[in-house]
């Protein structure tokens, strides 16, 4: 396949992952319920670089429900829209990009029923920019960065919620 970024020695093409996880004190069902089912009203909470959030589908967040973010990363603005492609009470949801290429999913694994589950976070920029190309290292840390600040907010938040 002709890859003109490749050709010019621009940087790589290859998807760019960031992944983090970490143990969150409280059932599966209670963080899904605050990740996915509330994902409107804390998403904000837990990435503070998003600026403006809007639920476009009506309803209830499930399974193809879209979403509008415009999110400000280190002084740099930007507006995107995303659809859920995968949501599993308890278990997963999953945002992709329908404007831009990225995928987030956020897993869940119950390691002590009603105590602790495991919160995996993925961000996956699936494709570089050729204009930031150049900056793919400096792409790579922010994301590996950026998805361990994720749990850890996620954890703080979740746990400093009253039962």
């Amino acid at each position: 396949m002709f890859n003109l970024g490749s050709m010019l020695n621009l940087g790589s093409t290859e998807p760019v992952i960031g992944r983090a996880h970490t143990i969150v004190s409280c059932s599966a069902a209670e963080l899904f319920q605050y990740i996915g089912v509330g994902l409107f009203d804390n998403y904000p909470k837990w990435s503070p670089e998003v600026k403006e959030l809007e639920q476009i589908t009506p309803g209830p967040v499930q399974l193809g429900t879209e979403g509008r973010q415009v999110r400000v990363d280190q002084g740099r603005r930007s507006e995107s829209k995303f659809k859920i492609s995968a949501f599993e009470p308890g278990q997963r949801i999953t945002l992709v990009g329908v404007s831009d290429p990225f995928r987030c999913t956020y897993e869940l694994q119950e390691i002590s029923p009603a105590q602790s589950t495991k919160l995996t976070f993925s961000f996956e920029l699936l494709e570089i920019l050729a204009i930031m190309r150049p900056f793919e290292g400096l792409v790579r840390v922010a994301i590996k960065d950026g998805a361990g600040r994720t749990v850890q907010n996620i954890k703080r938040l979740v746990e400093a919620k009253p039962s």
